[in-house]
């Protein structure tokens, strides 16, 4: 395995949920509490930063070219650029008004439900083309937080309504199960599949003793793969439980993980300097640690 690289030197506050975009050969990942969206092509070097006017909590591909997200007050979905300018009140788009979006992308909601003291916090796209889309309350309080469901026509199920701090959530590679994360309990949780899609029989995986487990994925072995917020380290679980390996990282707080790269075999680390009194000159930057493991190609919202 090589050593960890900085792929992005940046100063996000809360850098959050790496997501590789196949169809742009591109890492698209967001600064939660900074408002952004941020891709990255690693062939070009090219980077691109769009502003929102809500924190977001997770971007993830959309079938039609555009991105899903999780901003503060619901989930939306944004068209490709040059897509158009929104009449719909989306709240977003930094410097365009209450219903604009900046660099011309289209905007509508999906689903909106403003709960005051409340944001999202990562999100990820099930194989079904549904968005898994979690909330928490930014005083963190028990239980204030939410996981829910939405598919691409805008129909939300609630799956878990005593949520913490909803973080990573990942399948296995059959699609049968699936690994979620509310980080203050420590552990990674485990769900069985059902035929409507929904998770049944929750059971622990694995408990975490440094730090507090943040975001997670899943490699082609079904290995799952997670980031250690205050643990400095990104752990791998074996798909039966069993820590088999760590990767020690210099910077705190990292966030969350994901495969990247046209092979899929580079993982990609997002970081935060939020909280910290003196932050690694790395916290906040995107790594890359080059030839890390074998990644999922990864679902696109079918919105």
């Amino acid at each position: 395995m090589s050593a960890v690289e900085v792929a992005v030197h940046a100063h996000a506050a809360l850098g959050e949920g790496p997501t590789w975009d196949a169809r742009a050969g591109r890492l698209v990942w967001v600064d939660i509490l900074g408002s952004r969206i941020h891709t990255y092509d690693p062939v070009s070097g090219r980077r691109t930063v769009m502003a929102t006017e809500q924190h977001v909590g997770a971007a993830k591909p959309a079938a039609g070219g555009g991105l899903v997200v999780s901003l503060r007050d619901g989930v939306g979905l944004y068209g490709p650029p040059g897509s158009g300018e929104s009449t719909a009140g989306a709240g977003a788009g930094a410097g365009a008004g209450a219903g604009g979006v900046r660099a011309g992308r289209s905007f509508r909601w999906l689903h909106r439900e403003s709960v005051p003291g409340r944001r999202a916090n990562d999100a990820a796209v099930a194989p079904d083309g549904s968005l898994w889309f979690g909330t928490m309350r930014y005083d963190e309080a028990p239980g204030g937080g939410t996981l829910s469901r939405i598919t691409p026509d805008g129909t939300v199920r609630a799956i878990l309504d005593d949520v913490s701090v909803s973080n990573g959530t990942g399948w296995s590679p059959d699609g049968r199960r699936v690994h979620y994360i509310d980080s203050p309990t420590r552990r990674i949780d485990v769900f069985d599949i059902g035929d409507d899609q929904l998770p049944v029989d929750r059971r622990p995986f694995a408990t975490v003793e440094d730090g507090f487990p943040d975001g997670l994925t899943v490699d082609a072995e079904g290995g799952v793969w997670v980031a250690l917020w205050d643990g400095g380290a990104v752990h791998r679980y074996t798909p039966d439980g069993r820590l088999d390996r760590v990767l020690t990282l210099p910077v705190r707080r990292p966030t969350a993980c994901a495969f990247g790269g046209a092979d899929l075999t580079d993982l990609y680390i997002t970081t935060a300097r939020t909280g910290l009194t003196a932050p690694h000159p790395m916290s906040g930057s995107l790594l890359v640690v080059p030839g890390a493991g074998k990644g999922l190609p990864q679902p696109e919202f079918g919105g």
